[in-house]
């Protein structure tokens, strides 16, 4: 056995440990994973694993490529299952993230968000140096709230200074609006589907559980891991 098989294996046998093989019913399948559905077991489709890691592969080789260029990739997943696990793998790799409710306009209209940013970045160095004390008590307490309404919706981004040049989202079909911007602005989209996903037009759609901690966990770690490696290589 090669050795590159050999890691084939034991990645697919981590894949059927966190539960990557659970679709949804039947009546749910978008028409497009179709090939990837291995079978249906008590009224539950289950996801062909073997072809489920070609897909990674090409998702993990494709990230790693960003990383030796030093390229930023923005992580999106705000469901409840993704958002502890997807700002965990993101802050990992040193890459921005969302892990709430997607902004319309965050690519097709970045210029805009690109100034709120910069708002935030510049009321929170004021903050940190003292320089709101010139200000009365109320426009204190009104300027602690616009940084705070700033961080809940842009935190996760702060360190965007550019578009990114790659997605990695969770639940394409959740987070279709981000996936409609990126395609608008030719940004490629790594996106773990499951099985009620249109993976049509995704550049690097992995077709597994996108519904569970343990799966979406595993899969966003891998990416990120692959970012880090090439990273680190680079260096």
């Amino acid at each position: 056995m090669t050795e590159e098989k050999k890691i084939n294996n034991e990645r697919i046998e981590q894949m059927f440990a966190v539960g990557a093989h659970f679709g949804y019913s039947k009546t749910r399948r978008h028409p497009s994973v179709s090939p990837y559905i291995f079978g249906v077991k008590n009224k539950v489709e289950i996801v062909d694993l073997e072809k489920t890691d070609e897909l990674l592969a090409k998702a993990l080789e494709f990230i790693a490529s960003l990383a030796k260029d030093g390229k930023q990739v923005l992580f999106v997943g705000g469901k409840n299952e993704a958002r502890g696990a997807l700002k965990i793998a993101a802050e990992a790799a040193g890459m921005p993230f969302v892990d709430g409710r997607w902004i319309g306009g965050t690519l097709t209209n970045f210029p805009e968000i690109k100034k709120r940013l910069m708002k935030l970045e510049d009321l929170t160095k004021q903050k940190e140096k003292g320089e709101l004390s010139k200000y009365t008590k109320k426009e204190r307490l009104m300027i602690d709230r616009e940084i705070a309404n700033l961080e809940r919706f842009f935190s996760g981004i702060s360190s965007m200074k550019d578009l990114p040049k790659a997605l990695v989202v969770v639940d394409s079909k959740k987070e279709i609006i981000a996936v409609s911007e990126a395609k608008k602005m030719n940004i490629p989209v790594v996106a773990l589907c499951g099985t009620d996903c249109d993976v049509t037009g995704l550049n690097y759609p992995i077709v597994a559980n996108d519904a569970s901690v343990s799966s979406i966990t595993f899969f966003v770690n891998e990416l990120s891991r692959s970012y880090q490696k090439a990273k680190v290589l680079k260096a």
